[in-house]
């Protein structure tokens, strides 16, 4: 018996030794290991990956590429305004559709949303890719397939009661075509219902065809788009301070609910993200959704900034980034860019109207998605009134990169900005 637990006691002082030799070697081995790994670099879309998007089984060859650096001038230009919720689109898409020259469609991805809500949102961007698609080529039939009905006239699509393709001769004779102003909804209201191969007809008619839409996530969504060239898709992207977008959301955060759930949605697969969709204060649900979702689209917006930094040439020439601020500061600047892109035209009472329309007075208003005059400076520094300094620090936190490369500085940045040059 004792011979047994002194057996019993070696084996255990034994191991306990071995133990004790072995321990050295594994913090030595992990210590090399750890420092041989290239350090951690701070969160950003992986270059090599976007890179891939556009060489991936497409590459072009010499004369492929000319063919897409001449074919705006060749066929009809088709441009998608990408942009996210409360950026200011509203009034950048009405600078296209008071163009005579431009058939513009105001949001009808919108279909798609109401329709497949809320679905998994791979399909849903698979969805409004291949409804853009019939879209440029003016097959409006597409709508059928999200609208439940056979039976789609002009008075119910694109906006429809603003919308001056639709609310003009030949399709309504509430306004002319080539007057500039802001269509009144309530003669619009009472032209006649036209079915959508009438509307189809007129979109063919015109050399310039712009799509406005927020529900694009992210720009490796319109790459296929970008590459065909029966479309030759151009994208005009447009930025605006993500506190300033904070706050206009919150604003509207009733209305906004549904889309920011969806945006959560699209990147719920992480920890990260999934941590997103639980709201921190469950009194409050809408403004926490509205405030998780502004994290992503900065995510977003950084990874379609890498992805033109990526592209090769002729996507680069066909892509044009634009900030909500230089647009309502310096709008006869900024539409006389917008229109050589688009190779339209400008005349006087364009340029006229940008001007009025952020000239206005004050920039509240009781319905936030109303298209009017106001006066930009208020619109662009309202945040700075509204927000508290803990939601401008959350913000700044999470859209610090998206900041840095947009050019905008933070609270701090900037007060000590005035301080220096004060002295």
């Amino acid at each position: 018996m004792k011979r047994r637990l002194h057996k019993k006691y070696l084996v255990l002082i034994l191991a306990y030794s071995g133990l004790l030799l072995l321990i050295p070697y594994v913090l030595d081995y992990r210590d090399k290991s750890v420092h041989g790994l290239p350090q951690q670099q701070p969160r950003c879309p992986d270059s090599e990956n976007t890179a891939l998007l556009w060489d991936n089984g497409y590459k072009l060859n010499a004369s492929e590429a000319t063919e897409h650096a001449v074919n705006r001038s060749q066929s009809r230009i088709h441009i998608y305004l990408h942009a996210t919720w409360r950026t200011g689109s509203s009034f950048l898409g009405e600078l296209f559709n008071q163009h005579p020259d431009v058939f513009y469609l105001y949001e009808p991805m919108w279909h798609i949303w109401q329709a497949l809500y809320p679905g998994d949102a791979a399909s849903l961007q698979g969805a409004v890719r291949d409804m853009m698609n019939a879209l440029y080529r003016c097959d409006f039939s597409v709508l059928k397939l999200y609208a439940g009905s056979q039976n789609i006239t002009t008075s119910f699509i694109f906006g429809w009661k603003m919308n001056k393709v639709i609310c003009s001769e030949p399709l309504c004779d509430a306004h002319k075509r080539h007057e500039i102003g802001l269509v009144k909804e309530d003669q619009c209201a009472k032209c006649q219902r036209r079915d959508i191969r009438e509307l189809e007809k007129e979109c063919k008619k015109y050399p310039v065809m712009v799509i406005k839409g927020v529900r694009v996530l992210d720009l490796s969504t319109l790459v296929p788009l970008m590459r065909d060239p029966g479309i030759n898709l151009q994208v005009i992207q447009l930025f605006r301070d993500p506190r300033a977008v904070h706050n206009s959301r919150l604003k509207s955060k009733q209305a906004l609910v549904k889309e920011s759930i969806q945006v959560l949605r699209s990147k719920k697969q992480t920890d990260k993200y999934k941590r997103l969709l639980v709201p921190n204060n469950r009194v409050n649900r809408a403004e926490s959704y509205v405030s998780s979702a502004m994290e992503l689209i900065c995510d977003n917006w950084l990874s379609d900034m890498m992805l033109v930094m990526n592209a090769p040439l002729w996507v680069r020439r066909n892509y044009l980034r634009l900030r909500y601020e230089d647009l309502v500061l310096k709008p006869m600047e900024e539409l006389q860019r917008l229109l050589h892109f688009s190779n339209l035209s400008t005349f006087p009472a364009l340029e006229k109207f940008a001007l009025n329309m952020t000239r206005g007075q004050g920039y509240s208003s009781d319905k936030p998605f109303l298209i009017s005059s106001r006066d930009a400076k208020e619109a662009i520094y309202a945040w700075r009134e509204r927000l508290s300094v803990v939601q401008i620090n959350q913000v700044e936190a999470y859209c610090s990169e998206v900041m840095r490369q947009l050019g905008y500085e933070k609270t701090g940045e900037a007060s000590l900005f005035r301080v220096v040059h004060a002295l």
